[in-house]
């Protein structure tokens, strides 16, 4: 892939042809906590043709370090991901936050290490989150319409800042007939996650999410689709305490159950 690393987040981008080969970095949520996202995003992949790479030794990101004042730490992380790339295939990430942290910031905690920073620049030019990915690169044509259904979109802060995932979700799901996307009113706030965030800060967290909660129901939308784990996680567990019918879904999830064929 020889697209060049963009500087500023909303940059123009240059897109490679469709892959015969890509490596899936699945992020260490969906792997603890959504593992059946990442098999549909195997599954969404495979449907076109496309063979994916799955490196068993990645574990995560460093966003949780780096984000927290420990750049040391996020280092060592990142490090430890670096040779499990190597490979000049695309990477896709099914998280426009994990996916931003490759691509802007890895560059950065490298900079000083001329050993290891071509190769984390080589990854960041290479890293595509998964909507992205699908829009851009893949372009697929779906194989079935679905039923009607009324849906509303969430993403996380950081990818809408570092690598526009409103954008292209919005795009991707408006492709799909019978779906009607709605716009929530607090559509570019913050769900309350925030790695550790959340934890460091409870009460504050779980306000931020009661105000998005409401502004998610407020739409009167039948499902939520979001691709960041933590977001997903936060909100869904708000809905589930106030006992909504409500409830988020993985956008990789939600596109291949939506899109597979009638036996």
């Amino acid at each position: 892939m020889s697209a060049a690393l963009n500087e500023a987040p909303n940059c123009p981008r240059r897109y490679p042809a469709k892959p015969t080969d890509v490596y899936l970095f699945g992020t260490c949520v969906l792997d603890l906590f959504d593992p059946e996202a990442g098999v549909s995003v195997v599954s969404l992949l495979e449907r076109e043709g496309i063979r994916v790479h799955y490196p068993q030794d990645q574990t995560c990101c460093g966003q949780p370090a780096y984000t927290s004042g420990f750049p040391d730490q996020a280092r060592a992380v990142a490090a430890r991901q670096l040779p499990l790339f190597a490979g000049d295939w695309p990477i896709v990430v099914p998280s426009g936050s994990c996916g931003g942290m490759m691509r802007h910031h890895w560059p950065r905690l490298f900079a000083d290490d001329p050993a290891l920073l071509p190769l984390a620049t080589s990854i960041a030019e290479r890293v595509l989150e998964l909507s992205e990915f699908l829009l851009h690169v893949v372009k697929p044509r779906w194989p079935r319409a679905g039923a009607a259904e009324r849906v509303v979109l969430h993403t996380s802060c950081s990818a809408r800042r570092e690598m526009n995932t409103h954008l292209s979700a919005r795009a991707l799901l408006a492709q799909l007939p019978n779906l009607e996307v709605v716009l929530q009113d607090h559509e570019a706030e913050c769900c309350g996650f925030g790695g550790a965030f959340s934890v460091k800060h409870p009460e504050l967290s779980a306000a931020i999410a009661s105000d998005k909660v409401d502004a998610l129901e407020a739409t009167a939308a039948t499902r939520m689709v979001s691709a960041d784990g933590g977001c997903l996680l936060n909100l869904n567990g708000t809905l589930q305490k106030r006992g909504s019918a409500l409830r988020g879904e993985h956008l990789a999830s939600f596109l291949w159950q939506r899109t597979q064929a009638p036996a």
